[in-house]
């Protein structure tokens, strides 16, 4: 299966690595990003041999550099909170899966980077990672409770 903003591919027989492939916008989450992630998490929950899912950032500079803020911008206020449930959902598919997933955080995990990193069973951080919740600076809570 193929997506638009995340790539998905075995390593070996059991170990997934998804990708977020959005190097340009720091990997931010927007909308087709957190249903790309979603449905990539269900395929390798499909996979009975699954033993580990691997999430990383395409790129050197960031892991996920929090949500797309110019995409939010643009939200009415119920497709805003529409886009906050589905950032809980997928996160919350990674604590319900049924195989340790592992951050492999290569830069900026920043707000819902940093919480979707958190989510995961275990995070690996290279000397460049750099976590965060910049969204306090603003008077904003965590959307997903970070």
């Amino acid at each position: 299966m193929s997506y638009e903003t995340v790539l998905l591919e075995q390593s070996e027989p059991g170990i997934w690595l998804l990708t977020v492939n959005r190097p340009k916008s720091l990997n931010a989450l927007a909308p087709q990003v957190l249903d790309d992630i979603a449905a990539a998490t269900r395929a390798v929950a499909a996979d009975a041999g699954a033993r580990c899912l691997l999430v990383t950032g395409a790129g050197e500079r960031a892991f996920i550099a929090g949500a797309d803020i110019a995409a939010m911008s643009a939200m009415p206020v119920l497709e805003g909170r529409d886009f906050a449930l589905k950032g809980h959902a997928t996160l919350r598919a990674f604590e319900l899966a049924p195989f340790p997933v592992i951050a492999l955080v290569n830069g900026f995990a920043l707000g819902g980077g940093c919480e979707l990193a958190m989510m995961a069973d275990m995070i690996i951080a290279s000397e460049k990672a750099k976590f965060g919740q910049p969204e306090i600076k603003l008077g904003v809570i965590p959307g997903a409770g970070g």
